[in-house]
């Protein structure tokens, strides 16, 4: 091929055809994946700490209820951490965005889903994980709150510990349910894991589930 002049020239890269595209798609940086794991740990530890000490056939097994305490207390306290210090990421900061923004096509998708539809549109994010994000993030602050007004008794007076306790007891099984259901989501969708662990994705699945995302 040869350019005349005041053409673009013979460096100009033709546009690559869908068959030359690679094969996987960057879905998730490394700090990305830090944080979910980070979070991931210390909710499952929370989890399963406030089981422990709930569920009497459980307290019965482990025993230490002390050291249970312990670790349900600063797994909570540290539960924000990931989060803070992945604000130091501009894709992480850039998936937070888009996180909070409930699109036209997110208002399908949960269409979609109530009518059983197989086609349901989506960027980057559904509008489940959207959802789910939101949802997982207010209810984590909720659960510090509580937690601190239980353990730093001279905060607030009874009445307020008590409704506290309460608040936190309840929440923490819906937390329970909900992040169940994450999970069991989790497994349904091996590709979406494999772009957690790995950070990249399949290209077809990416425009599949997920038509309005430009990787």
């Amino acid at each position: 091929m040869t350019s005349t002049p005041g053409s673009a020239g013979p460096t100009d890269a033709p546009t690559p055809r869908p068959s030359e595209l690679p094969t996987r798609v960057r879905r998730f940086t490394r700090a990305e994946r830090l944080v979910h794991r980070a979070t991931a740990t210390l909710t499952l530890l929370c989890v399963a700490t406030a089981a422990c000490l709930y569920v009497p056939a459980l307290a019965e097994l482990v025993g230490r209820r002390h050291l249970v305490v312990t670790v349900h207390i600063w797994t909570g306290v540290l539960l924000p951490a990931p989060y803070l210090l992945g604000l130091a990421s501009r894709a992480f900061r850039a998936d937070l965005a888009l996180l909070a923004r409930f699109t036209s096509y997110d208002k399908e998708w949960v269409r979609a889903v109530r009518q059983r539809r197989f086609h349901r549109p989506a960027g980057k994010f559904n509008a489940g994980q959207k959802l789910y994000a939101g949802w997982i993030a207010g209810a984590a602050l909720v659960m510090l709150g509580t937690g601190l007004l239980m353990w730093f008794t001279h905060l607030a007076p009874l009445a307020w510990r008590t409704g506290a306790t309460f608040v936190h007891d309840w929440l923490a099984l819906a937390m329970g349910v909900v992040i169940a259901g994450h999970l069991w989501m989790a497994l349904t969708h091996p590709e979406s894991r494999v772009g957690m662990r790995t950070g990249e994705v399949d290209r077809a699945w990416a425009k599949d589930e997920h038509p309005h995302w430009k990787p």
